[in-house]
């Protein structure tokens, strides 16, 4: 349990948080970002609030993709973005880790996604493709056969 100065704290984070919020018209945006932003390690989040200080948040992005290119001449590790339907559990990472570095026959830094929307299944993106096996994507294919195919009645 929190302790009343840690409780009276949070009140006055969460109230900050939320007036700045709501006079930018973006309460519902910011909390998705609040939730994700403690996922950040404390580097990212000193570098982000450096940025801040100095008004140069306008080069995130380039600051990304710098970052990116000087990783990827440094590490052979492949960066993975697994898709899910419901989040996958510690058994589940360690054999989707194994089997796609196997695959790609180099260590892999998987990155997580959730979408419920593609119903069940897995999706992987590496090294700019995509292998889709979703049951979203299933029950596509299972669609396009069926209307493709003719059925019944005279020609």
């Amino acid at each position: 349990m929190a302790s009343k100065r840690e409780a009276e704290k949070v009140e006055a984070y969460t109230r900050a948080l939320m007036e700045a919020a709501h006079s930018e018209g973006r309460a519902n945006a910011d909390l998705v970002q609040w939730q994700h932003a403690r996922k950040f390690s404390p580097e990212v989040l000193e570098t982000l609030a450096a940025m801040q200080r100095e008004g140069d948040l306008d080069l995130v992005e380039d600051v990304a993709k710098q970052y990116k290119s000087y990783l990827d001449s440094q590490d052979t590790t492949v960066s993975v973005t697994v898709t899910t339907a419901v989040p996958m559990d510690d058994e589940l990472r360690e054999k989707v880790r194994a089997k796609v570095s196997a695959d790609l026959n180099a260590p892999v830094y998987l990155v997580e996604r959730v979408d419920p929307s593609i119903i069940g299944g897995i999706m992987l993106e590496a090294r700019g493709k995509r292998y889709d096996a979703s049951v979203r994507a299933q029950l596509s294919n299972i669609r396009k056969t069926l209307s493709s195919s003719f059925i019944g009645g005279e020609e």
